[in-house]
């Protein structure tokens, strides 16, 4: 995923390529192993091998793994052909346009330029004096996972029982009805990606959302998205295990756990692997096939590069350790989040192209926080690796736009003279790289999906605000109609739609 990736130098990605061959291999195999299933399912009969050596006949089937059983049903809400015009825009990219136009078709950005021709009957809006910019993309929320309102009830983003928990999914407790879904909407975010919590060194899968009104959490899943592996480091896993007498109660011990952890994950996906290749040469017997172990088939997942690392953490040397640690057990860490310490290492996040997601400026709130500087964003990205603004939080999710603006312009005063259409991509196409999206969203490039925000001013602009938003090219909120999602549960409610 990561071997093309955003402004990846060529010496970089050609070693990402040849370390992907494999699992390259691995992938069209299980490709194979799923046919071959479903083959011997429709005709109960497999080949295995006799004493010989030869294929024989069997009414015993291979038994298929489904990888993705809580499949997204999300469907595209209806669009017509839009054409923005007179617009400046950021087009999430690190490009800007005054000016110019966008056309949306079909739910795919159609054309962006200075002019652009569009079809017949195409809806025309004009936007002279505002700002367009692709959707808006938080790579850290928990919204649904902590919905509105924040009661006892509603905590579902920690399963603290034990430090690895590596078999639970975010999306397993997301809750469509919560209002914050529809606030941050009207702040402009189209995509977010849902992380179980940070008490866990090994905190469960994260999911990826399209921000649009559905009865289940499944109608919201972005299709053929990658999963992701939360991770934690740091205070709080020592902190939450330590004070209850076990391991980890220290940073020695979180490590300790993360190696035993990995060292069982390579294990078990030697044994699969092993499996898969009596799978495919024809000697596989059913009766044969290793034991499920879910906690364990999130981390192979991990290993084969099918699913990404999001890990939380803090201090520089930390996050230099977790890169030698994925070193030594060969996966990839998409990005840190929070990172309050990154500006310390962007050179070392470039060379492992690992992103860093952070705030503007929190810092200070706890030790591991303390060393905190506010232009940790724009020196992340003057090292040439990549930035991103997450939030983190139900409200700083409806203000990502300032919190990005407010860490540009501290880079600028301190010298660093970022454009403004770079930072745009700090929740543009560097947010999408993270989650494994950049070929689809992030950005307004002919054939990505239209996820588009109209502002009246510029977004980098403490009084801007989106006037509409698209997703899919749909129109999903529009200011001047009162056009916004409602959830059932805000019905009736004081503050029902309201936004902040």
């Amino acid at each position: 995923m990561w071997t093309t990736a955003w402004r990846a130098n060529a010496n970089l990605r050609n070693r990402r390529a040849r370390a992907c061959i494999p699992r390259r291999r691995k992938r069209a195999l299980r490709n194979l192993i799923a046919l071959v299933g479903a083959l011997a399912v429709g005709a109960c009969a497999t080949a295995n091998a006799n004493q010989s050596g030869t294929a024989t006949a069997s009414s015993e089937p291979i038994p298929v793994i489904d990888k993705n059983p809580y499949a997204s049903t999300y469907r595209p809400y209806g669009s017509v052909p839009t054409l923005l015009t007179g617009a400046n825009i950021y087009d999430g990219a690190g490009g800007r346009i005054m000016g110019g136009q966008v056309l949306m078709v079909d739910g795919k950005v159609a054309a962006i330029g200075q002019t652009v021709e569009a079809p017949a009957g195409t809806e025309t809006i004009d936007a002279a004096g505002k700002w367009v910019t692709p959707g808006v993309i938080d790579v850290h929320s928990h919204l649904g996972d902590y919905p509105t309102p924040s009661v006892m009830a509603h905590s579902d983003g920690n399963e603290v029982s034990g430090p690895v928990t590596a078999e639970v999914h975010a999306e397993h407790a997301v809750w469509p009805q919560d209002p914050g879904f529809s606030r941050a909407l009207a702040a402009g975010v189209t995509t977010l990606h849902v992380l179980p919590g940070s008490a866990n060194l090994f905190g469960g899968r994260g999911v990826t959302l399209r921000n649009v009104p559905a009865r289940t959490v499944q109608g919201m899943k972005f299709p053929d998205a990658p999963y992701s592996l939360k991770m934690a480091c740091g205070e709080n896993p020592k902190r939450v295990y330590g004070s209850r007498g076990r391991m980890p109660a220290s940073r020695m011990g979180n490590f300790a756990l993360y190696r035993k952890t990995w060292q069982d994950a390579v294990e078990y996906d030697r044994k699969w692997d092993r499996w898969e290749e009596k799978v495919e040469n024809g000697t596989a017997k059913a009766s044969d096939m290793p034991d499920r172990n879910l906690q364990m088939e999130t981390l192979r997942g991990v290993l084969d590069g099918e699913i990404l690392v999001q890990n939380h953490c803090y201090r520089a040397d930390e996050m230099a350790l977790i890169l030698d640690l994925a070193k030594e057990f060969g996966y990839h860490v998409s990005a840190f989040h929070h990172a309050v310490e990154a500006y310390k290492i962007g050179d070392l996040l470039a060379e492992a192209d690992t992103c860093a997601a952070m705030w503007a400026d929190w810092w200070g709130f706890k030790m591991e926080s303390y060393d905190g500087i506010q232009e940790n964003i724009p020196f992340v990205e003057a090292e040439g690796a990549c930035a991103i603004t997450h939030s983190d939080d139900e409200i700083g999710i409806q203000r990502l736009n300032q919190e990005t603006a407010k860490a540009w312009a501290d880079g600028n005063r301190a010298g660093l003279n970022i454009p403004a259409e770079t930072a745009w991509t700090w929740v543009g196409v560097n947010a999408a790289k993270a989650i494994g999206l950049e070929d689809e969203i992030g950005s307004l490039e002919p054939g990505k999906r239209a996820d588009v925000v109209l502002w009246n001013g510029d977004p980098l602009s403490n009084y801007s605000r989106p006037e509409k938003v698209w997703i899919d090219g749909a129109l999903m909120y529009d200011v001047e109609t009162g056009m916004r999602p409602v959830s059932d549960f805000e019905l009736g409610q004081p503050g029902e739609g309201d936004t902040k």
